[in-house]
């Protein structure tokens, strides 16, 4: 009996050796790449998000799948990339500009402040009483610290950005290389992938479909509206003559992931400003605009990017876009929403395999 069981005992030990080395090795090859985690991802984002213009190369031509890759690639680089380095070296010489203004008191926010407080009228002013909001100067001083803080701190990291120029096109070689093979090979690396998910296989199939789904309707519908918001934002800006136009259409394009509120955290005060400083017309044109052009596009654009089968709740996408950009940095403006998708696939399959009564492949729940 006991020579029965050592043959059995002797595989598990084997299999138990086997998955700790699979598991050893992949936590070695992630500390490998570590170092170009953000070049993997945005080319694995590039990847999904052209997946399927290199499907249809494919099929109108079967039998040149690089050749088609390269094509889907230098379609990347021209209307993705050569603007957003463009876009870059524009919002650092801004942000530059904005920068030295601060420092040598040309840029007062302070001034700013003032201006718009003198040309409160007394309902206004009774109204801050009435919440409590009486000591308007320490309000001031708080708004404007925060206010020179943050430009600053964004002004620093445009300068960094452009003095360790040499990593970024490190990483961005990386990332495009790395895009090439994924787009040529998307199709077969998909499926060992799916393949290698240690689920039933109603499960992966359900899971693999629902995830690619939701994610790069999330993606595409959060990066579109930001880049067409943004992109107007600063156009306005510029059209109206307000100073910065780029940096704050930069930054209308990350405050627009934010719901409800969104680019209005930048354009309102502005506006606010311009009708304080006597720009009534301008102050007029700005809030039209910001309503009805740059917030529509949001109720217009993300229903069709998106969907309604495959949208995110609005609470989900802040929480897990806030919750991403805390931890990880630029790159979490893709993490968060990402694992919010996997959180709600996960849940999905489950709870539909509950109220089936049955898991996939007919197990009991």
């Amino acid at each position: 009996m006991d020579e029965g069981k050592e043959p059995g005992m002797k595989a598990r030990l084997e299999d138990k050796m086997f998955l700790f080395l699979v598991g050893a090795a992949t936590v070695a090859f992630i500390w490998l790449v570590l170092s170009f985690f953000n070049a993997i991802l945005w080319g694995v984002v590039a990847a999904i998000l052209f997946a399927p213009m290199q499907r249809y190369l494919v099929k109108t031509f079967p039998n040149r799948p690089n050749s088609m890759a390269a094509v889907t690639l230098l379609t990347l680089i021209a209307i993705v990339i050569v603007p957003m380095i463009i876009l870059g070296i524009l919002l650092v010489q801004e942000a530059s500009v904005f920068y030295n203004g601060l420092r040598s008191g040309n840029i007062n926010i302070i001034a700013y402040f003032d201006q718009v407080q003198n040309a409160l009228p007394d309902w206004a002013i009774q109204q801050l009483n009435r919440l409590g909001l009486t000591d308007i100067d320490a309000i001031r001083d708080k708004v404007s610290n925060g206010l020179s803080a943050s430009f600053e701190t964004l002004a620093v990291q445009a300068l960094n950005i452009g003095q360790t120029a040499f990593s970024f096109f490190v990483s961005l070689g990386v990332m495009l290389y790395l895009t090439f093979f994924l787009l040529r090979d998307g199709p077969y690396l998909s499926a060992m992938v799916v393949d290698a998910i240690p689920l039933h296989s109603v499960q992966r199939r359900a899971l693999a479909e629902k995830f690619i789904a939701v994610v790069r309707a999330t993606i595409k519908g959060n990066m579109i509206v930001a880049i067409v918001q943004g992109g107007l934002g600063g156009l306005i800006f510029w059209s109206l003559g307000i100073g910065g136009a780029i940096l704050w259409g930069v930054a209308m394009a990350f405050f627009s992931l934010i719901p409800a509120v969104g680019t209005g955290i930048i354009w309102v005060p502005v506006a606010i400003y311009l009708f304080a400083s006597g720009a009534t017309v301008k102050g007029a044109i700005l809030v039209f605009c910001g309503m009805f052009v740059i917030g529509m596009v949001d109720n217009v654009l993300r229903p069709i990017l998106v969907g309604r089968d495959t949208r995110m709740p609005d609470y989900v996408v802040l929480i897990s876009t806030l919750g991403g950009l805390e931890l990880f940095g630029l790159s979490g403006f893709i993490i968060g929403p990402v694992i919010a998708a996997l959180f709600l696939a996960v849940w999905e399959i489950f709870i539909a395999g509950r109220r089936a009564g049955v898991a996939s492949d007919g197990i009991a729940l």
